[in-house]
């Protein structure tokens, strides 16, 4: 237990340290305090596979296991920020915001998937021992869950925090269709002008004959 107290006074005399390098380097890389914080988000979740990794293990959650979970963190805020910056290179390129996620997920799957199965792996060979095991297992965990809501949590949110809407529901809008009049109002106004035509015509005829009348010799 002493050992333990004094393992966690030394890491939380660096933690704060570590935190605020950290969110510059992330500042730096991303340039936007939104994506900052998107890239953030999914880190605590990774606990969900902490959890569920050490609980039916019955692995303790001591100075060891800590140390896995701030590894954890850092995994997935890396997977996390390739993910995001991929996303910006297709924007970039010219592609909708809502293609560009998707097409950003499809490709980058492949390599979240690899990195994450390959620190999981590594991480077997000391998950039987009694000091390493419990960073093992909250490392496979984590990363397990992790690498999940990398690729179907973060995406989704992206989506919503910064408001994509779907470019074909934006085309297929439906348009304002006119009002169809009634078929008999249509009928009238179609016979107005001919009845206007025809009194016209009568009164062009009576006044022709009026002046043929008083041009002709008595």
């Amino acid at each position: 237990m002493g050992s333990t107290r004094e393992g966690l006074r030394s890491i939380a005399l660096i933690f704060p340290m570590m935190i605020f390098l950290m969110l510059t380097i992330l500042m730096v890389q991303l340039q936007s305090f939104q994506k900052m914080f998107l890239a953030i988000s999914v880190a605590p979740l990774g606990l969900i596979g902490v959890v569920m990794a050490l609980l039916p293990t019955g692995t303790p959650m001591g100075f060891v296991a800590i140390l896995g979970i701030i590894a954890l963190s850092g995994m997935i805020i890396r997977n996390s920020v390739i993910l995001i910056d991929q996303i910006d290179m297709d924007i970039a390129k010219g592609l909708h915001p809502w293609d560009a996620v998707i097409d950003a997920t499809t490709h980058r799957m492949r390599p979240i998937v690899l990195t994450a199965a390959a620190a999981s792996l590594g991480m077997i060979p000391i998950a039987s021992e009694v000091f390493w095991g419990p960073m093992a297992y909250a490392i496979i965990g984590g990363l397990f869950v992790a690498t999940l809501l990398t690729l179907l949590f973060l995406p989704a949110l992206y989506v919503a925090w910064f408001r994509v809407k779907e470019p074909a529901k934006e085309r297929q809008a439906p348009l304002p269709q006119p009002r169809s009049l009634p078929l008999q109002r249509t009928r009238q106004n179609a016979s107005r002008p001919l009845r206007f035509a025809g009194r016209r015509g009568h009164r062009r005829r009576a006044t022709a004959s009026t002046t043929h009348a008083q041009e002709s010799p008595p």
